[in-house]
Formats: structure tokens, C-alpha cells, sequence
């Protein structure tokens, strides 16, 4: 088994960090007065809190301290140093940017109590033996290794309307399977949350459509969504990646470790760090069978589904499309989850699957069980606020502003580059394409080829810096939902995206070159195949001479 000493290198951090902080304190603090502008607005030093809270969160493998670190760097440098004020920022609604503000924000309270529901319907689908029946049937009808991984790949497909729905629902259906076949939890991880994001990014009927539809204007936003697909070179090529591994049976980087560790000795977390290795399913109370968690799944998709499109006005006369691209997605998750978890009561109780007080006892554990994920997110969400509040996107898109003449034949891997780099410091891809594309989308001839090739090319780096990023939701989710060590996912995922990142550029610049899909996406899968083929014989290679 791999194992760590434990390092004194965090302490030394904080204790540098502080020296530093307290320092440049001394420096600043008796210029400064609260209510200032702050000096570093929408300059380099916007990315900075960032930045600091994911350097931190590699070195020290912990979260929520790297976090913390960043929302105060952050909140120091917008109150230019003011201690009450950098407090005030970073705890109290006295800006959008701090804790209290980003928890009274019905879109982030929405999507917690999504969490919280989805893990009282794991806890219950538990409980009731629903998991544990669907478990042995996979492993009578799932035999190997590759099985398991093409079908954890499937599911994540079929499951396309949402990405946080995604990424819980797949996860907690098919760990059971990839355990028995002693897949790593940082390999289900990889694989939840790249079909999760990627996938959602390339689905017409998603919220992710809808969200992208709702921040252009002057176009018909569906219709230049849909054409951007087979440009979308990140998504595309992240899909292919991921079935060309499984097929070869090959991995590499930091994966490479846990899959071995996984299979040589059973062990599917590989590092110290397991968070979830205590966190059992619970102990099977219920009758359940295959079918109650086969339906409970199925009941909360149509019902998210349903809830999404009520929320865009479906049920009111729109269209089935256009109530996807109006819909609020927090509100129709709330919705449908609420409503599943009452259906699936009425599949439960009746039918004695679960006692009364064996149900409900399941709603404490459902919550505790997303305690880490939602504290997670609301640090991340907090960084993210604060340092929208030192102007780090219009820094970026000052950039991107100030280079729109340049050849056109490099825009599309300019915007790609700058959108990865916007969505891994801020963990957000809603927020990066939400400020590119109204730059992008009016600098370009609508009826021009370039124009869709850099959307897509916009989309698909606003999907890979979230990929990449260690604040972001959808990674944080993925986690979650693989029950996996956070920092053991972004490291082992880290290789894989940064690889399908670097031949993306490439066929952009082929792209504004030919600007031909045709063409283009043939070129790109082969590319993306031949890729990973030199990668295997440089670790065959590696290993016949070790």
C-alpha cells in the first residue's frame, strides 16, 4: 500500500503566510481608510487569492484551510488592508461577496438542499437494499474491469441534463460495481466528472444549453450552441480519451499509482487521505431489490427534468426547448429532487420496504453525508465572490478586449487559453463563458464560420479550467459523488486535462485555419488518438527498461 509521512510543511506555510500578511499590513494599513476602492481592482493581483488557496491545496493536500487562506488574502486585499473591513467582506452581506451573502443566495441555498436531498436518497436507496441488490446483479452481469469503466461511462452519458445531477447520481450508483472490480475511487472520480461537464457542454437539451443561450445576444443562442458542438474539441476529445484508456487498459501520471494500488492491492483510495473510507453505505435494514434503486433514479430524473422545464415556463405554453433554455436550474433541482424523495416514500412505506422511523432516521444521515461537499462549496463559493469583487474577470476580459485585432487565425486559441485561465482561478465555467462570450460574440461577423469556432473554443476552455480547478463545484462534486479524496482527484485528473487541453489548441489553430467541421473533427479525434498511442509506448518503454 502507498503510504505518507505527514510533512511539517503546512505549518510553516501558515506561519509564512502570516509573517507575510503581517508585514504587508504594517506597509499598507496606515494608508488605507475602510471604503476605498481597492488598489489591486482588476489587476493581476485580482487573481491572486485564487491562486494562493489552489497553490496551497496542492502542497498541503487540505482543502479547507487552502480555502480559507484564499478568502482572507482575498478579503485583505479588497479592503486594502483594513482588518474590520477585510473581516466584515469576508463574513457579512455588506458585499456579494462574502459568506453570509453567498449563503442567502437562493441559487447556491438551491443547489445545498439538492445535496442534502440526494444524499437522503442514497442513504434511503441503502438502507432499503436497493444498492446492495443492484450490486450483486452487476457483478453477475458485469464481468470485468472494462465493463464496469464503459458502463460507469454510459451512465454518466445518459445522465446529460445537469451537471451536478450528474455527478452524485452516477457516483452513487456505480461505486458498488467499480469496487467489486477494484477500480480506484480517483479513476471514478475522473470518470464522473468527465462525463459530467463535458457531456452537459454538449447537450442541446441541458442547463448548460440554456445557460449559454441566456448570454448572448444579437443571435439566435440555441442555434449557435448547436453549431458549436462539433468544435467543441475539449468536450469531444475528453469522451474520446476516456473510451481509448479503458479500452487499452492504460493510464498515466498520478492514475497510473492508484489504478495499480487499486488492483495489486486492494486498495481503492491509495493515499492516507480518505475522507469517505469510514463513511459505510449503512446497514441494510430494508427488502429492498433491484428495482428500488433502479426506480428511485429513474423517478428523480423525470422529476428534475420536469422541474427544470416548469421553471422555464413549459407547463405555461413554451416550448420544450425554450423552457430548457429559460429554466433556472437550481429552482428546477430543488423541485424535482423534493418531489422524487416524496414519490419515493409512497415506493417505500407501502410496500414495507423501509419502516417509518427507518426512513426518516435517513434524513440526518443523508445530511451529514454532504456536510463535506457543501462546506467545500460554500468556501469556494466565497472565493469566488470576493474575487469578483477585485475585478479578476474584467481584468481578463480587458485583455481579451484589448487583442480582438489581432489575426483572427489566433483568436480561437487566445479565447481558449484565456477562458481555461479564468475558469481554473475562479472555479467557475458559467461564470467565464457568462463574461467572454458577450465580448467574443459582437467582435465577430454573425454569419461568419470564426464566430462559431470561437465560441466553441471559449466553451470548451471555460470547461476546462473548471476541469482542472480545485475550487470548482462540478470538481468538488465529483469527489463527492466517487467518495473520493478531493485533492487525490485533482491531482490524478490534472495529467488527463491538461493533455486533451494542449491538442485542443492545436486543432484551434487548425480549426480558424480550414473552418470545416467535417474536417476538423476527424483531424482532432485522430490527433487525440495518436496522442494517448505515443504516451503508451513511452510507458511500455519506461517499464521494459526498469
Amino acid at each position: 500500500m502507498y503510504n505518507t509521512k505527514k510533512k511539517p510543511m503546512l505549518n510553516k506555510l501558515i506561519v509564512f503566510m502570516l509573517l507575510i500578511m503581517a508585514m504587508t499590513f504594517t506597509v499598507f494599513a496606515g494608508e488605507a481608510e475602510a471604503g476605498e476602492i481597492s488598489h489591486m481592482y482588476a489587476t493581476f493581483w485580482s487573481l491572486v487569492p485564487p491562486l494562493v488557496a489552489i497553490i496551497l491545496a496542492l502542497i498541503t493536500k487540505e482543502v479547507y484551510s487552502s480555502l480559507f487562506v484564499g478568502i482572507v488574502v482575498g478579503g485583505l486585499f479588497y479592503s486594502n488592508f483594513n482588518l474590520k473591513q477585510a473581516y466584515l467582506t469576508i463574513l457579512t452581506n455588506e458585499t456579494d461577496g462574502g459568506l453570509l451573502s453567498k449563503l442567502s443566495d437562493s441559487w447556491n441555498v438551491g443547489i445545498i438542499i439538492f445535496l442534502v436531498i440526494l444524499g437522503i436518497m442514497v442513504s434511503l436507496m441503502n438502507k432499503a437494499g436497493g444498492s446492495a441488490a443492484y450490486g450483486e446483479w452487476a457483478r453477475n452481469k458485469i464481468k470485468t474491469r472494462k465493463g464496469a469503466l464503459l458502463s460507469t461511462f454510459m451512465l454518466g452519458v445518459l445522465i446529460f441534463v445537469d451537471d451536478y445531477f450528474n455527478c452524485l447520481t452516477v457516483g452513487s450508483v456505480m461505486r458498488p460495481v467499480t469496487d467489486t472490480h477494484k477500480i480506484s475511487r480517483a479513476k471514478l472520480a475522473y470518470i464522473i466528472d468527465a462525463t459530467a461537464a463535458p457531456v452537459c457542454i454538449i447537450a442541446p437539451i441541458s442547463s448548460w444549453a440554456a445557460a449559454v443561450a441566456g448570454v448572448v445576444s444579437g443571435v439566435n443562442g440555441l442555434d449557435l450552441f448547436m453549431r458549436a458542438i462539433p468544435y467543441n474539441f475539449y468536450a469531444l476529445l475528453t469522451i474520446v480519451t476516456m473510451i481509448i484508456l479503458t479500452v487499452l487498459n492504460f493510464d498515466f501520471g498520478p492514475m497510473r499509482l492508484h489504478e495499480r494500488n487499486a488492483q495489486l492491492n486492494d486498495d481503492i483510495y491509495t493515499t492516507p487521505e480518505r475522507p469517505y473510507a469510514d463513511c459505510s453505505d449503512g446497514e441494510v435494514t430494508g427488502k429492498g431489490k433491484v428495482i428500488d434503486l433502479v426506480l428511485p433514479v429513474v423517478v428523480l430524473i423525470i422529476s428534475c427534468v420536469v422541474g427544470m422545464i416548469y421553471t422555464g415556463g413549459f407547463f405555461d405554453g413554451e416550448t420544450f426547448v425554450n423552457a430548457f433554455a429559460g429554466c433556472d436550474a437550481s429552482v428546477g433541482l430543488l423541485l424535482g429532487s423534493a418531489g422524487a424523495l416524496l414519490i419515493t416514500f409512497l415506493i417505500f412505506i407501502p410496500r414495507r420496504v423501509l419502516t417509518f422511523n427507518e426512513f426518516m432516521s435517513c434524513l440526518p444521515d443523508g445530511f451529514k453525508a454532504m456536510v463535506p461537499a457543501i462546506l467545500i462549496l460554500t468556501f469556494a463559493w466565497t472565493l469566488s465572490g470576493i474575487t469578483g469583487l477585485l475585478g479578476a474577470k474584467e481584468f481578463v476580459a480587458g485583455i481579451l478586449a484589448n487583442n480582438v485585432g489581432m489575426l483572427q487565425v489566433l483568436l480561437p486559441v487566445i479565447v481558449f487559453l484565456i477562458a481555461i485561465f479564468l475558469a481554473f482561478a475562479t472555479g467557475t465555467s458559467w461564470g467565464t463563458f457568462g463574461i467572454l462570450l458577450p465580448i467574443v460574440v459582437p467582435i465577430l461577423d454573425p454569419t461568419s464560420e470564426i464566430l462559431v469556432i470561437t465560441v466553441a473554443a471559449t466553451l470548451a476552455g471555460a470547461v476546462c479550467g473548471d476541469h482542472c480547478s480545485p475550487i470548482s463545484d462540478t470538481t468538488i462534486m465529483a469527489s463527492t459523488g466517487a467518495q473520493c479524496d478531493h485533492i487525490n482527484h485533482v491531482s490524478t485528473q490534472l495529467p488527463y486535462a491538461f493533455t486533451v487541453a494542449v491538442v485542443s489548441a492545436v486543432n484551434y489553430i487548425l480549426a480558424a485555419m480550414i473552418q470545416n467541421w467535417m474536417i476538423n473533427l476527424p483531424i482532432a479525434i485522430v490527433s487525440m488518438v495518436v496522442t494517448i498511442f505515443i504516451l503508451k509506448g513511452i510507458y511500455d518503454a519506461k517499464e521494459k527498461r526498469a
